[in-house]
């Protein structure tokens, strides 16, 4: 199957799986660091919003599996992350990216969605913030404009974010006040449900909280796909 420029086709869909994290010719990222992104959804992001040698950036950069998936679909990527995991992430607060305005040709980040995991312990990680917290948002907020300004207009961010549940706060709508918050500054493209396989919410243990606490098991992940206009 082909497109009419001769690149093969992206199958079309509505639903990401996630897909093994050692796709490729190489494994990418470390599948044991909290938060780990799936490798094959920043392939995905890749192959329909850029091209070879197209600047890339990630400014919560992680174990690094955004930098091993664009160096082997050969695209110039820098990593940024206020606590590196690796050397070749560059130390760095995603809410201020030194990086001249409009220069960029895509962003991908998968944020914290709260203190639910510990990310790093940089006192500054805005992991550290509760969800339940206004300041969770409004310092997401700061690095969303840090991507706006940074980002060519007519390219796409691609963000990664999930809800959180607590016994003690019930539901919070994480990723749809994230996308309101998106919203403000980007035009939407497209919003994907990342589904999750082999998690560790998908255990007996799990069930049965999800039954005494009255909650639902949390089987899946937004990626928002905004564009600057």
């Amino acid at each position: 199957m082909e497109r009419e420029n001769g690149k093969p086709a992206i199958e079309p869909t509505t639903l990401w799986d996630f897909p093994k994290q050692s796709y490729g010719k190489t494994p990418k990222g470390n599948w044991k660091f909290n938060g780990v992104t799936p490798a094959g959804v920043i392939w995905n992001m890749l192959q329909r919003y850029t091209k070879e040698s197209d600047i890339v950036i990630d400014p919560m950069c992680g174990s690094g599996t955004t930098i091993d998936v664009c160096k082997e679909e050969h695209r110039k990527v820098i990593g940024y992350d206020i606590a590196p995991t690796r050397p070749d992430i560059i130390q760095n607060d995603a809410r201020k990216i030194p990086l001249e305005n409009d220069s960029v040709d895509m962003v991908f980040i998968d944020s914290p969605y709260g203190d639910n995991v510990k990310y790093s312990d940089h006192p500054d990680c805005i992991g550290k913030i509760s969800a339940e917290k206004d300041e969770f948002y409004h310092e997401l907020e700061k690095v969303a404009k840090e991507i706006h300004r940074i980002l060519k207009k007519g390219k796409v961010v691609g963000w990664v974010i999930g809800d959180h549940w607590r016994s003690n706060s019930g539901f919070v709508p994480v990723g749809i006040t994230i996308y309101q918050m998106l919203a403000k500054y980007f035009e939407p493209v497209d919003i994907i449900c990342l589904t999750r396989k082999h998690q560790r919410s998908n255990t007996d243990i799990w069930k049965q909280r999800a039954v005494q606490h009255n909650f639902y098991l949390r089987g899946f992940k937004y990626l928002f796909i905004m564009r600057k206009c």
